[in-house]
């Protein structure tokens, strides 16, 4: 069973003491002593698979990932993001869970290059999967990184930059868990919007984005700041009016500390593929929604909101993104999978920059 936020209120009062009282502080980090990790590019030009939502370990998965396979047969990826949701539908038990290699390591054979992986909510479950209430239970995924060759999650947010030596892009990933979860953390001062971890982050974010050398600033996040699908934007996710469960402090985090920072947010979250136009409020830093490497929305949209402007936009369709970065250029391309047939297609292709 998945849950949102809408039909999560039910059972959100009766279920906040339970987790609650499991979110006590936990900052983890993970070293990779004993794995040889992936090596990440030193090319200035890079090709990045974009994919989201993608834990499931099921069919749909693998098929999104043979198309991904075949792309990078005939044009090589340099590594690929993780936008979330990585193992569903609950997240891990454990750094040597099972789940790592049925919905990770084994739908991804051959695409053997660093993984960029971000922390999505049901990746932290709870009581209901995807509440997003136990955020003990995403340190596995961190812990995970110590396992993996693939897999890279050095910490619940960092930085890559990317060649290390005259950067041409640097990927911000960042953990809005605590602030996005359908089941806040009440009794948990630690990662309350104000408290310890997202101050701490907000921090490193802004201090990282300072001293960036890079010539394209990327935030890689799983909860997207703009977004048409049935989530919607921050500020009104679900179209709630009810806070905090409505993303506001999502959205004061996004307006805060990232755009008009960065070129581009990358999220998951909604099962969709988005290429969305900047509006005003965005700052010139436009929204890319890549969730959809297992599961569709079948066409929903979002509820109480105004759209925002759209290059293209699927909610139907399975598939992931595809940028291509230069010193000087960014493309980005859509590229969609045909369940029945397995038939991968390139749905949209631009230079956004």
């Amino acid at each position: 069973m998945s849950v949102d936020r809408r039909g999560f209120l039910a059972g959100a009062t009766a279920a906040a003491g339970i987790a609650g009282a499991a979110a006590w502080p936990g900052g983890a980090t993970a070293r990779a002593e004993g794995v040889a990790k992936a090596a990440f590019p030193t090319d200035s030009a890079l090709r990045v698979l974009v994919t989201g939502d993608a834990g499931t370990g099921a069919r749909p998965q693998w098929q999104v990932a043979d198309a991904a396979r075949a792309l990078h047969a005939r044009a090589p990826f340099s590594l690929a993001l993780g936008l979330g949701d990585n193992v569903y539908e609950s997240g891990p038990w454990a750094d040597d869970d099972a789940q790592f290699a049925a919905k990770f390591e084994d739908p991804n054979h051959g695409l053997d290059f660093p993984w960029l992986m971000v922390q999505g909510n049901h990746d932290n479950s709870s009581v209901l999967p995807g509440d997003g209430g136990w955020l003990l239970r995403g340190d596995h995924e961190v812990a995970y990184h110590g396992r993996s060759a693939r897999w890279y999650m050095p910490a619940r947010y960092y930085s890559v930059r990317v060649p290390r030596e005259r950067p041409i892009v640097e990927f911000f990933v960042l953990d809005l868990n605590p602030i996005a979860a359908y089941l806040p953390p009440l009794f948990a001062p630690y990662w309350a919007a104000d408290g310890q971890f997202m101050s701490e982050q907000a921090a490193w974010l802004d201090r990282a984005l300072a001293e960036s050398p890079a010539t394209w600033k990327i935030a890689c996040t799983h909860h997207p700041y703009r977004n048409n699908g049935p989530h919607g934007n921050a500020g009104n996710y679900e179209g709630l009016n009810i806070e905090p469960i409505n993303g506001i402090h999502v959205k004061r985090f996004f307006e805060d500390h990232v755009l008009g920072r960065c070129q581009f947010v990358l999220s998951g979250h909604d099962h969709s593929l988005q290429v969305l136009e900047p509006d005003v409020d965005c700052k010139g830093t436009r929204q890319l929604i890549s969730g959809a490497a297992a599961k569709s929305v079948s066409g929903e949209h979002a509820r109480g909101q105004a759209p925002t402007p759209a290059l293209y936009e699927n909610y139907r369709d399975l598939g992931f993104m595809v940028l291509d970065l230069t010193p000087s250029a960014v493309e980005v391309g859509v590229v969609t999978v045909d369940l029945a047939s397995g038939a991968h297609t390139t749905a949209f292709q631009r230079r956004l920059a």
